[in-house]
């Protein structure tokens, strides 16, 4: 496949949020992933009904092997597949690897030059480590959480994007391609451990600096990039809809306010916070006196730091993605192309996603089986 990771080969055991969101970025780049789907009973209803489809955009780019891997000769495989495997993704509770006899000792000595990435909530080891938890239990854990939001409402979720995509998927994805470089030069493979609250912590390194510096309070919408400062912020207009502004620097905020026609001298005192109550009401009286379009025929394009809020059906539309490409369409589902550029290793367009076993005797036929191995799986309904 085209893609700077072309040649990679990778093994996932399917889950759902980090893991699968850093095999598509792996797949995305090229490298060849291929997904271990549960095999279903029949009849069998899964909990998330996505899974499967077309509509399963993070399972995008890869082919999918549908095995038992509580049979002994599904264990087999699997590990006959890491032999010539660089990297295992998995996203289980800690120790249940272990007790399929498919943890990183046993991996590692089929293949001593894998890498065996992990991504759980908690990490590996922990008080918490056991413990279920979902995305919103991790950011709240790393700081986070607290930090986003109105002042006068609780934490608000941040969807999943910090705990399961950014501080997991991302980090997780980040992670193996970091042990894969180094096992090229070692000739050693290792288990990386992404654990999604210090991940999301990662994240907020930024905000860590600037309260150890003094420049960040625990409050929420009072500090400079959660809302609190008025012109970094989101407003609503007179048609219901949202612009967002970021002028933060001077040069930026003095255009703002020459566009706005904006000459209360109160609009100076922007640095002082005792200001800003006072300032945001008034920015948000402006803004609702027009509609969206309006503003964006006036700001948008200009050094203001202004964009409209879209939802995700007007997004892909917008002139800028549409000129980028950021969006493609993959068998009638949009969703958002492969991301970042590269100017020589430009990965293709992702195929859409496998039904949970589409291609079990191709994947193994083209990872070394052979015909009488697969039918023997098959005869033992191990795929």
């Amino acid at each position: 496949m085209a893609g700077p990771l072309s040649g990679v080969r990778v093994v996932e055991m399917v889950g759902i949020g980090p893991c699968p969101f850093a095999a598509m970025m792996l797949a995305d780049m090229g490298a060849e992933v291929i997904r271990i789907d549960r095999k279903a009973k029949p009849g069998e209803d899964h909990p998330y009904p996505v899974l499967g489809t077309r509509h399963d955009v993070t399972a995008r780019g890869r082919r999918s092997l549908a095995l038992d891997i509580k049979q002994p000769a599904g264990r087999l495989a699997v590990l006959r597949l890491l032999e010539s495997a660089d990297v295992l993704l998995e996203g289980f509770r800690p120790g249940v690897m272990e007790r399929l006899g498919l943890g990183p000792d046993a991996c590692l000595e089929r293949n001593p030059k894998l890498v065996v990435g992990r991504v759980t909530g908690w990490g590996q080891a922990g008080p918490l480590s056991q413990a279920a938890g979902h995305d919103i239990n991790y950011v709240a854990l790393s700081g986070m959480l607290h930090a986003m939001g109105r002042a006068d409402s609780p934490p608000a979720p941040p969807l999943n994007l910090v705990g399961d995509f950014g501080g997991g998927g991302m980090m997780l994805a980040f992670g193996v391609v970091c042990a894969v470089l180094e096992a090229r030069t070692s000739g050693k493979g290792q288990v990386v451990d992404a654990a999604m609250t210090e991940g999301a912590a990662l994240l907020g390194a930024m905000m860590y600096g600037l309260r150890g510096a003094g420049s960040w309070s625990d409050g929420r919408e009072a500090n400079l990039l959660d809302g609190g400062a008025p012109f970094y912020d989101s407003y609503a207009c007179l048609d219901g809809k949202f612009i967002s502004i970021g002028a933060i620097e001077p040069q930026f905020y003095a255009q703002l306010l020459a566009l706005l026609k904006v000459e209360d001298p109160v609009f100076t005192k922007r640095w002082s916070k005792a200001y800003w109550p006072d300032l945001k009401a008034k920015f948000g009286a402006l803004f609702a006196t027009r509609s969206r379009d309006d503003w964006c025929r006036l700001l948008e394009g200009t050094d203001v730091c202004f964009a409209p809020v879209l939802d995700m059906a007007e997004a892909p539309k917008h002139p800028h993605n549409a000129a980028r490409r950021s969006f493609v369409d993959i068998d009638g589902v949009s969703q958002p192309a492969p991301a970042p550029r590269f100017s020589r290793t430009a990965p293709a367009t992702p195929l859409a996603p496998s039904a949970p076993g589409a291609d079990s005797a191709a994947i193994l036929a083209d990872w070394g089986f052979t015909e009488e191995s697969i039918e023997a799986l098959r005869s033992r309904e191990v795929i």
